[in-house]
């Protein structure tokens, strides 16, 4: 097999016009199954990093903060219904 030779990358930009991947050697990802759809990935930055060195030193002071703030209602997706939006619409009680 012939195979045709790539333009070198021109200097100071070390990316190459076309790649060749060999997809006989490809192999499924190993890690796909350990994922849980229910955990999130969070960057940290560098200096956040040193001081939480582990998910569980994260997750300490994350519910210690949602310990502290005040609890809010959550307010509903739903639309309200006819007869409330009426008396909220004209300000009646109803």
């Amino acid at each position: 097999m012939k195979t045709t030779p790539t333009p070198e990358p021109e200097q100071g930009n070390d990316l190459r016009l076309e790649y060749g991947f060999d997809y006989r050697k490809a192999r499924p990802n190993r890690f796909a199954g350990r994922l849980d759809k229910s955990q999130v990935v969070v960057m940290l930055d560098p200096d956040i990093s040193q001081v939480f060195t582990t998910p569980e030193s994260v997750n300490a002071v994350l519910r210690a903060l949602i310990e502290t703030m005040p609890q809010t209602p959550r307010k509903s997706r739903r639309k309200p219904s006819s007869e409330s939006a009426d008396q909220s619409a004209t300000g009646t009680d109803g």
